[in-house]
């Protein structure tokens, strides 16, 4: 169910704060915030309103996080196998090595803003980082494995274990990272590679670790959905922005369960299909 009508003109700190109010953000809350500022409309100061005003809505006791995802950090050439030409050397060789003032890459207005404030504090990842400012920031931020980033053993796990929120602000379950933590405790979850350099010793060395594979919108979009409905979580408007505040724990267990199965099926008619496609004794292979 949708709350609240667009509102036209600009919006004001006033305006957020009583929007955040009405999506049911509370002092003391711990929220990691995925958003798109276009999406909420003209805002008086623009994204630092933005994060103003969530911060106050939070309280002295609450904490604010967002992705600060680093995408140009990563092989420009991953498919090449071998040694490297001279080309492909020149290109890896441009990419930064992660460090804390490195801007995110794709992640939006909100979260840079977030990133640059006097007492944010930022996780090392070279890939996966997340910043977060608050009586929590620093508990949160303050592990995470190079390996499966969005595990346990990262700030999405940590925020789990605490009880926090998730904030979609304009945006769809297609962006709600806590979606991919939720894959990485399923049985078999889908895989990829990331690649990204790193100083080691003063030698400048390539690493190459495991982590869940891109949704691509296939399931994510469903199950959050199928998650809003069971759980009653109702939509409201702040700005022209769709909003939506989503407890983990909650998000997380109906999530492992649902993806499960989900790839259990997939998997069973993509058995199927390969044992269907198989010459039959007595045919002739095409």
């Amino acid at each position: 169910m949708r709350i609240t009508e667009p509102q036209t003109g600009e919006l004001t700190y006033t305006d957020l704060m009583e929007g955040w109010r009405k999506v049911g953000v509370r002092d003391g809350m711990s929220v990691i915030v995925h958003s798109s500022l276009s999406s909420i409309g003209r805002v008086d100061g623009g994204a630092a309103t933005v994060v103003d005003s969530l911060r106050a809505a939070l309280g002295p006791a609450g904490t604010l996080l967002a992705p600060t995802f680093t995408w140009q950090v990563a092989d420009p050439d991953p498919d090449h196998v071998g040694i490297p030409d001279a080309a492909v050397i020149e290109r890896r060789a441009a990419v930064p090595v992660f460090h804390p003032d490195l801007p995110s890459t794709g992640m939006g207005a909100v979260p840079e803003l977030l990133r640059s404030l006097p007492g944010s504090v930022r996780s090392s990842h070279p890939q996966a980082s997340v910043t977060a400012i608050g009586v929590r920031a620093v508990d949160v931020v303050r592990r995470q494995t190079l390996g499966f980033a969005v595990g346990r053993a990262s700030p999405f796990g940590r925020l789990h274990d605490l009880g926090g929120h998730v904030l979609l602000v304009g945006v769809g379950h297609d962006r709600n990272t806590f979606l991919h933590h939720a894959e990485t405790l399923t049985p078999r979850p889908r895989l990829k590679v990331r690649r990204f350099p790193r100083d080691l010793e003063g030698e400048r060395v390539w690493v190459e670790t495991l982590d869940v594979g891109n949704d691509n919108g296939r399931y994510f979009p469903t199950i959050g959905r199928e998650f809003e409905e069971q759980a009653g979580i109702d939509e409201v408007l702040v700005g022209d922005a769709p909003c939506r505040l989503i407890p983990v724990r909650e998000l997380v267990a109906f999530a492992v369960g649902r993806l499960t199965e989900l790839l259990d099926a997939e998997r069973t008619t993509n058995s199927l299909r390969s044992m269907d496609a198989r010459p039959r004794p007595g045919e002739d292979r095409p």
